[in-house]
This record gives structure tokens, sequence and C-alpha cells, in this order.
């Protein structure tokens, strides 16, 4: 089968599209026929070696955390999926991914594929979409008639946040850069500031029970956010990297988000996507042997949004 591996950590141009042998499931797994994956910031950061100590991949390596595709293999112990099923999952993010025609995954991560969307698009779901759901309701204990801010809400994880946000009842303050402030008004944010041009925290006027930062934001920005927030809110921060601050006399919690695989809560969100109340977007689908140029793009800053890989075809 093909597969697109590196052998070493580095660019872009350690990866490539091989020849490997296909996998066999072992107990408690399953073999899939991969329809996508899709493109996550972390993939870039695993392939250069930046985190090795959180996840320590073994190489060579195979990327693509995010998987969508058919069961086609059973391992020995798996009783709830079957052959021909199609699923999803947020497969182990230090072990083989989905940049292939096959890959093997736990029985228990998986949960059934929204049927109103094409199966590779719904590569594009589970984990912008866990993180979204972690980070409001996990951590932010988000529930109707809060406010929240979402800084960087033009990506991938915000625009599920919106969604979600709004559907639980919340008042949504965004923020995007002219280029995608459309997108977070159509997801339903109530306003949306550019931060470009707008300083943040001047724009906010009334106090916020829950911020979410998805942006790559300096550290004195990241504090920045505290000053928005009501006593006893909580800041959400998804930039790993940079610890999110606290302010202990105003009972202000400060969290950092490590997202992490569930399949009830993935279960949820396909179901939202199957009535229609949560709208997958796909910027763009290339190949998978254009994997090392999509990481080329991304490292450059020139993704449009969130793009998925779809595998070979029979």
């Amino acid at each position: 089968m093909k597969a697109v591996r590196f052998h070493e950590f580095g660019g872009p141009e350690v990866l490539r599209l091989e020849d490997v042998e296909q996998p066999t499931p072992g107990p408690g797994q399953v073999r899939i026929r991969v329809a996508a994956t899709s493109f996550n910031g972390v993939d870039g950061n695993i392939r250069a070696g930046y985190m090795q100590g959180p996840i320590p991949v073994e190489l060579p390596h195979t990327p693509g955390i995010d998987v969508a595709g058919t069961v086609d293999a059973l391992g020995d112990g798996v009783g709830d999926i079957a052959l021909g099923d199609q699923v999803i999952g947020f497969l182990p993010m230090a072990g083989t991914g989905a940049a292939a025609e096959y890959v093997i995954a736990p029985a228990e991560i998986l949960t059934g594929a929204p049927r109103n969307i094409p199966l590779a698009d719904a590569a594009a779901l589970p984990l912008v979409g866990l993180t979204a759901w972690q980070a409001l309701f996990d951590h932010g204990k988000l529930t109707a008639g809060q406010l929240v801010l979402i800084n960087g809400a033009g990506g991938a994880v915000g625009g599920y946040a919106v969604q979600l946000a709004k559907e639980a009842g919340a008042h949504v303050i965004a923020t995007a850069g002219p280029r995608s402030a459309e997108r977070a008004r159509t997801a339903g944010a109530d306003e949306v500031i550019d931060h470009t041009t707008t300083d943040v925290t001047a724009a906010v006027t009334e106090p916020v029970d829950l911020a979410l930062n998805l942006a790559p934001v300096a550290p004195e920005q990241l504090a920045a956010l505290l000053t928005v927030i009501r006593d006893g809110g909580t800041l959400v921060n998804t930039t790993v990297w940079m610890p999110a601050p606290s302010d202990e006399d105003r009972a202000l919690r400060g969290i950092d988000l490590f997202v992490r695989s569930d399949a009830d809560q993935l279960a949820d969100l396909a179901a939202r996507v199957s009535t229609g109340e949560l709208r997958v977007e796909v910027a763009q689908r290339v190949p998978l042997a254009d994997l090392p140029a999509l990481h080329a793009r991304a490292g450059a800053g020139d993704l449009p949004g969130k793009t998925i890989v779809v595998a070979p075809t029979a």
C-alpha cells in the first residue's frame, strides 16, 4: 500500500510517498480503508521534531491524526463495529497516522461517520471538533446566557467553537482577520472584532464569562485577555507551549487544553453534523502524494482553511 512517511525530523522535504506493508489489526483493533485524513498544525510540529517530548513518535512515522474511512478488517474482540462500517476517529497522536491507504485504529476511539456529507470530508471533524467541544464545555463549563470571547475564531477550531457556543445559547464575541471575518459571522458570531486593526481588550465592553484563546499570540497578549474576563471566569488556552495565566485574587482560572480522543463526544458531534446543527467546512482537498507540498504551504502560512488529504482510490 502507499503511505507518506518521514524517516528523520526536518522540513517538508523529509516526507516521502512510499510502498509499505499493509497492516493487520490486533486484538481490539480494526483496519480502515482510508478515505481521507486532514492537515492539522500539530502535524508540522511533529514532523519538525518540536513535539518529541509530549508526542514521542517512532521513526519512520506516518502523519495524519484524523481519519475517515471504511472498516475492512477486524481484530479479535471487536464487537461493536462491523466490516463495511464508515467511521471517523482521532487516532493516537504518537501512533501511526492515516496519511496512507490503510491504517490500524483502536476500535474504542471510532464512531460512525456523518451520512449527509462525503466520507472524505468527515476527516475535517475529529481533532478540531473535539478541541472546540472540550474547550467550551469540559474546561470552560459554558452554559446558556453566558458571554464567550473566542480569540482566533477564523480558524478550523474557531469555526466549530462559534457554532457550538451559539447552539448552547451563549453570546459569542469572535476575533478574526479580514479574510476570515465573514466565516465567523456565518458560523453565528454575534460580534466580530478585527484583531488586525483593533485592540481586542478595548473592544470588549462587557466582561465575558469565558475567553477561549486559539491564536498564537504573544505572552503579553494572552495575559491581557484576563482583563476582559469577569471575576470567577475562565481562560482556556490551546497554544500549550505558552501556559495560560490565572488570577487567584479574582478567582480567575487559566487552563491549558490538551485535546484527547473521546468517541462519545465525537459521536455527538457527528450526530449534530448529520442533523445540520453543525457544519463541516473544507477549504480544499489534496491528494496524498501532495502532502509534502501541503506541509510547505502550511509552514509559509498559505493555507486558506481546513484541508483534507484524500487517499488513493482502489
